[in-house]
């Protein structure tokens, strides 16, 4: 009895020791024990908290500038400050909580932030440089956007100027003016400035279609119409699709083709609004 009571602790000891030398296998590896290559790919993944927190093990490493300026320009493709000339030793980790900081205060005012990015030279004053901050971001609130761009005709010209409409469905090509510029809740002077820009563009981007701005503005509004009708549970008798091609006809006040509009018509009816709700 006493030899086999040796042995199952000799065994204990044993799996224990392989069991230590296991967890002690798979730790998870010193990041400053590796290349540096390797390092920084492991980090690429992180986002801007975790990077600062992994600072505080791994100091240079988390400061390079290659991981802050990835981090940059995947929030903000594209800001002035990146091909600011005569500022070779700029940090794009202080690029970084300047543009966050811009960011969250145009969430709360547009103007307070436009003129934060203008101050620290994140974006130059100038119409196109604006609109191709606007373009390139996903991070920037779309009512205070429209406020902006509201007085801003020249921004939102150039803004409208940078979409690619080409050969994209004309419904589909208004939901994607409109996931980024808003419509408005009332149907002001913005939308009939915002429709009025968007099919110049349209036409331009499809002159295969050899549709007249005109007739791209009035389809695009009784699209926006539509969707309206569509969505809204307080209206009870929903348009036809008969309806919508007669209506659409009556207002283009020339000969459209029906087959086209009722293709729009089914887009609407079964992908749903044209306009963020």
């Amino acid at each position: 009895m006493y030899s086999d009571d040796r042995a199952i602790l000799a065994t204990k000891t044993e799996f224990n020791g392989k069991t230590e030398v296991n967890q002690e296998n798979e730790r998870f590896p010193d990041l400053a024990d590796l290349p540096p290559e390797l390092g920084l790919a492991v980090l690429s993944h992180l986002n801007a908290t975790d990077l600062c927190l992994a600072a505080c093990v791994w100091n240079d490493l988390a400061h390079d500038e290659m991981l802050w300026m990835g981090l940059c320009k995947s929030q903000w493709g594209y800001s002035s400050i990146y091909h600011a000339a005569g500022n070779p030793l700029k940090s794009y980790r202080k690029i970084y909580l300047q543009l966050d900081e811009g960011s969250l205060t145009f969430c709360a005012d547009a103007d307070m932030g436009m003129e934060y990015f203008f101050k620290y030279g994140l974006i130059r004053n100038d119409p196109k440089e604006i609109a191709r901050f606007f373009h390139c971001t996903e991070h920037l609130n779309s009512q205070q956007m429209q406020n902006y761009l509201d007085k801003r005709g020249d921004v939102l010209e150039h803004l409208i100027s940078l979409q690619n409409f080409n050969n994209q469905f004309l419904p589909n090509a208004l939901r994607t003016l409109l996931s980024r510029t808003l419509a408005p809740n009332d149907h002001g002077n913005y939308l009939h400035v915002l429709l009025e820009k968007f099919s110049r563009r349209f036409c331009d981007c499809n002159q295969h279609l050899e549709l007249l701005p005109d007739t791209v503005y009035i389809v695009s509004f009784s699209l926006i119409m539509l969707s309206v009708d569509l969505a809204s549970p307080h209206v009870k008798n929903k348009m036809s699709k008969r309806e919508f091609i007669r209506n659409v006809r009556r207002a283009v006040g020339h000969r459209i083709d029906d087959e086209w509009c009722g293709h729009m018509y089914d887009n609407v009816y079964l992908r749903g609004h044209v306009a963020p709700c």
